[in-house]
């Protein structure tokens, strides 16, 4: 019999603590230490011991390479014969080859994974309860086709997933739903089955017999990730889980769950509004700079080829307190709308309020144009909103913000084809920012004619190729002095 020891954990980061204290040193929040009991043995992974002997020895196909890992001409298994005899080697003779990736039909997903799901990846998506995170997975489940795909519910029963893929779309004959939450069981049903992609229904849901603990701990979270990363790298069978997260927007679980996995995606947007923002953290496969954007509607999630369009209000004639910004996403230029409303303060004390922007930027620029510009905007009411529920964290919209700040302090509306970008100083000066071209032209190509741009970016640029007049400025005060005089 094993021996155990107890340790204390921190639910809310993960920390490791010999004796209970009230305040965690890690993360700083309280109570949050509860003691879980710990096998000293490393206990073996649960789909290698189930039923005995494990998959190895099957030879059958997964989807991704087999179920059965490659065999060197030496005898050992190709992925094992690294461990049993590791040695030093050059970087020239290592060889170098393209990843296969499997696409998901699904053109937003494959951008933020970077072209597709690799075989043998573990891949966690996170977001706030209902952003649509189950709808997501169930949608790749379902439309992915000439792969065996096992969907492991376990926060659902088998009814409430049929209601939802009914809404979502027509049946996948390939797509299998297990209600399970032991290892040990849906270990089992994988090897009897042997799928080509695993999509488990959370990862905060499972939990294993090998450790004492209840399901979501940060014992339980970590025994079964890891048990699931080996399963993957060794059957290259991609696994794709659900992760929750806490009050502070990051997931939930310890912070070694984003270290084992091999991509993170962020799942983002407002549940008041329609539109989603799937953000890639981390991925050991491509770039984090890519995102995916969805709309969300009665029959499920829908891609957006061309976010500008949408997000872009339909005005007839100009208003006062909307400018256009040219901002850029990851890697994707889009056009958004910035609205401000700039009033005499009703209670006394002034309000500030922002909504898709950093309340402590809106202040910054508040200060810049109060003593840079000479606007009293201490005794005024400010409120400003990024349109369509996008929370946007490029410093290039200042420009657009300050714009539409003026715009309502003198009531008077900017033209209707004219955008912004340009990041404000604090000195009010206007300084450069990044990928101008694609920001011009993601303008032109929805028909604006006239751009406000930084003057240090028109440097060896090429101003006669676009359709577009550009209007370099170097201070905000320009800015008043072209518009709104």
């Amino acid at each position: 019999m094993a021996k155990t020891r107890t340790a204390f954990f921190c639910q809310s980061c993960g920390a490791e603590s010999p004796k209970w204290v009230g305040k965690c040193p890690s993360c700083g929040e309280w109570n949050t230490y509860v003691e879980e009991v710990i096998e000293k043995a490393e206990p073996a992974a649960a789909w290698g011991g189930v039923g005995g002997g494990g998959p190895a020895g099957s030879g059958a196909g997964g989807g991704f390479g087999g179920w059965a890992s490659e065999r060197s001409e030496d005898g050992g298994e190709g992925p094992e014969r690294n461990r049993a005899g590791a040695r030093p080697m050059r970087l020239s003779e290592i060889e170098a080859g393209d990843q296969f990736r499997m696409p998901t039909t699904d053109p937003e997903l494959d951008r933020a994974l970077g072209g597709g799901i690799v075989p043998g990846s573990l891949v966690l998506v996170g977001g706030e309860p209902g952003i649509g995170k189950s709808t997501l997975l169930l949608q790749l489940g379902l439309r992915i086709r000439g792969v065996k795909v096992l969907y492991i519910s376990g926060e659902e029963s088998g009814s409430q997933v049929r209601m939802r893929a009914d809404r979502i779309g027509p049946d996948n004959p390939e797509l299998f739903i297990l209600t399970e939450t032991g290892m040990a069981r849906i270990f089992r049903r994988v090897r009897d089955m042997q799928p080509g992609l695993l999509i488990v229904d959370s990862i905060q849901t499972l939990h294993s017999d090998s450790v004492e603990a209840p399901a979501g701990s940060v014992t339980q979270i970590r025994t079964c990730a890891a048990e699931l990363q080996r399963f993957a790298k060794e059957t290259q069978t991609p696994v794709v889980l659900i992760g929750h997260i806490n009050k502070d927007g990051a997931i939930a679980g310890p912070k070694v769950l984003e270290h084992m996995v091999d991509t993170v995606l962020q799942f983002e947007g407002d549940r008041n509004h329609l539109f989603r923002i799937l953000r890639s953290v981390k991925n050991r496969f491509g770039s984090t700079s890519e995102l995916g954007i969805y709309e969300m509607r009665e029959a499920g999630l829908y891609p957006v080829a061309n976010p500008s369009e949408i997000l872009l209000g339909q005005r007839e004639e100009p208003l006062s307190g909307i400018a256009i910004a040219a901002t850029i996403e990851g890697l994707r230029p889009m056009l958004i709308e910035t609205q401000a409303l700039v009033s005499p303060a009703v209670y006394g004390t002034p309000q500030r309020s922002a909504t898709g922007f950093d309340l402590r930027r809106l202040s910054m620029l508040l200060a810049v144009l109060e003593k840079r510009c000479g606007f009293a905007l201490g005794n005024r009411d400010v409120f400003l909103n990024i349109a369509g529920g996008l929370r946007v964290e490029d410093p290039a919209i200042d420009l657009a913000v300050v714009s539409a700040l003026l715009s309502s302090y003198e009531d008077l509306p900017l033209p209707l084809q004219t955008c912004f970008f340009g990041e404000v100083g604090l000195s009010g000066e206007v300084r450069a920012v990044s990928r101008v071209e694609q920001r011009i032209a993601e303008a032109a190509k929805l028909g604006y004619e006239r751009i406000f741009l930084p003057k240090f970016n028109t440097k060896g640029l090429e101003t006669g190729k676009y359709p577009v007049k550009l209007e370099p400025v170097s201070k905000v005060e320009e800015v008043y002095a072209r518009l709104l005089t």
